[in-house]
């Protein structure tokens, strides 16, 4: 066989194995954002790791989480400012791991949630940085932190920020120009956003059909449109009916049953 051959066939091998690299590390594109995890139907703790694996299970293109720092500093997922009774900004880990969730998980370390997201790559995971109960300035820590955190575990291409702290926000952009920061708090314009550097905004349902304008005007400026939280079937289709990017649901399962059957 001559060398020319050769060299053709190895180039087809490759650009064949490539492709398939590709095609298997494709995030999904189905616009479903697990709230606090996949939690609610089958009966796991919200932000535990077990509602994160459900959400991945089910196919979500993304899977939300909410992230405080302890007096220790260390990053930690939960919704609430406490956590089964405990102040989270005023103990430390090793007080939290006192308590366990209903599951026998411990409160998960924004760490682990992100080390066992990146373990595949279909589903995003959506980070909340949650505004200090303490002042503006351990907010802005907490940015600094989330951002060399997600860095040092080259999770970027993973991680979508979104918070309702304009401090918090400002911070992330300014540390990665390059990350995906959505504003959640729902006063601002989508031009006051494009202005900022802001990748989309992330509104409340109420909010996005009061301005149902907001979301061309944020498509024309190549921003993303997300509303929050979307339990009704209703708001679901009319969302979708108004080509939204995403929409963020306590109910998955039946959100990505309503997708599917109007793909």
């Amino acid at each position: 066989m001559h060398t020319y051959s050769i060299l053709f066939l190895l180039l087809i091998g490759f650009s064949f194995s490539a492709c398939q690299q590709d095609a298997g590390s494709e995030f999904h594109k189905n616009k479903v954002i697990a709230h606090r995890g996949a939690w609610k139907n089958a009966g796991h703790p919200q932000n535990s790791l077990a509602s994160l694996r459900e959400a991945i299970k089910l196919g979500c293109e993304g899977s939300e989480f909410d992230v405080w720092m302890t007096a220790d500093s260390i990053l930690v997922v939960n919704h609430d400012p406490d956590f089964m009774g405990m102040s989270i900004e005023t103990s430390t880990l090793e007080q939290l791991y006192e308590k366990e969730l209903p599951n026998g998980e411990r409160i998960p370390t924004a760490e682990e949630y992100l080390k066992e997201g990146i373990k595949q790559k279909k589903t995003k995971l959506i980070f909340e940085a949650k505004p200090s109960e303490l002042g503006v300035e351990r907010s802005v820590l907490l940015a600094e932190k989330s951002v060399e955190l997600v860095k040092r575990l080259d999770a970027q291409d993973w991680v979508d920020y979104i918070s309702f702290e304009k401090a918090i926000c400002r911070k992330i952009i300014e540390l990665d120009p390059m990350a995906r920061v959505a504003y959640l708090n729902g006063e601002k314009s989508p031009q006051e956003l494009a202005d900022k550097g802001y990748y989309g905004f992330d509104y409340h349902i109420s909010v996005v059909k009061k301005n149902p304008g907001w979301i061309t005007q944020a498509h024309q400026l190549s921003l993303t449109v997300n509303a929050w939280t979307v339990n009704n079937p209703e708001d679901m289709n009319w969302l979708l009916d108004h080509n939204t990017d995403f929409i963020t649901t306590d109910e998955p399962e039946m959100l990505l049953e309503i997708v599917q059957k109007r793909d």
